[in-house]
């Protein structure tokens, strides 16, 4: 490992601890040069199907997009962030868990509306609306009887 100080290549590991959750490993390092301190994080490297838009194009899973749609479902909703953060984990597991090289958008959309389904019913109803992009106001009654049943 560098130094991020002064770019010697030879550090020394003082300290390693597993995060509370398992997820990553911190580990404090010191300059063999330098004698500075920094820490490094070691996580696995996962890789996300590719998502296929509805034009058809092609673009890398990004995990700020999901929680931007949560974000914008969920404002002023009474969600902790801990929810939220269960719900994308429960998400991106799903999308790893089946196994595929890509997976269309509608399928993430349709993930999505089930979770918020699970956690707000306002923020459910607030997301399929746009993301089912409703012509009359009967598709939204139809959503809304769905909910209150």
């Amino acid at each position: 490992m560098k130094c991020p100080y002064c770019s010697h290549s030879e550090t020394q590991v003082m300290e390693t601890r597993i995060s509370e959750d398992g997820d990553f490993i911190r580990r404090r390092r010191q300059c063999g040069s330098c004698e500075k301190r920094f820490t490094t994080y070691e996580r696995p490297e996962v890789n996300f199907p590719v998502v296929v838009k509805k034009d058809g194009r092609r673009i890398d899973y990004d995990p700020a997009k999901l929680r931007g749609s949560f974000a914008l479902a969920l404002r002023k909703r009474p969600v902790s962030t801990e929810q939220v953060g269960s719900a994308i984990d429960r998400i991106e597991e799903k999308l790893l868990n089946l196994g595929l090289r890509e997976v269309p958008s509608a399928r993430i959309g349709e993930l999505v509306m089930r979770e918020l389904k699970k956690i707000d019913k306002v923020a459910y109803v607030r997301f399929a609306s746009v993301y089912r992009s409703f012509e009359d106001i009967d598709e939204f009654k139809t959503l809304v009887d769905e909910v209150r049943r």
